[in-house]
């Protein structure tokens, strides 16, 4: 929920990847917090599993950097996973999802974040913000691919 007295702007990323292993193999690598820096680069994550469950990400280098205090909002293993960002940072859900395609997968990464912005920044701001933020995606998620 956004306070009123705070005017944010909607930014939806998305990006998918197709992986040659079977949903459960893409869920545990997924769900696997603690190995997430091996394909999310400068990112440092620890956390519980399940509904309601808290993970706890650190995106920088060193000390420099923010951390992104999580709840899972959704669990429906293997198929889908929704956190909700909580901290002063990072607010919005990321959403992780995996979808069976015979018997490999497709995984795919959708965040739907409230910019701290006013809607007209927060649109100009995403011209620039979106395109970067999907190709880190990809770029993280090819990572993952070739992982599993």
């Amino acid at each position: 929920m956004t306070d009123v007295s705070s005017p944010a702007s909607p930014l939806r990323v998305t990006a998918q990847v197709h992986v040659r292993a079977d949903p459960h193999d893409v869920w545990n690598l997924m769900t696997d917090w603690s190995r997430q820096h091996e394909w999310i680069w400068a990112t440092q994550v620890r956390g519980g599993q399940g509904l309601g469950a808290t993970v706890v990400g650190w995106t920088g280098v060193g000390p420099v950097g923010f951390a992104d205090t999580m709840i899972i909002s959704e669990w429906d293993p293997p198929f889908r996973c929704v956190v909700r960002h909580t901290g002063r940072v990072v607010r919005g859900s990321g959403i992780f999802e995996v979808i069976p395609v015979g018997a490999e997968s497709e995984f795919r990464w959708t965040e739907e974040l409230e910019l701290p912005l006013p809607p007209a920044m927060g649109k100009l701001a995403g011209l620039v913000i979106r395109p970067i933020a999907e190709r880190s995606l990809a770029f993280s998620l090819r990572r993952f691919a070739r992982l599993v």
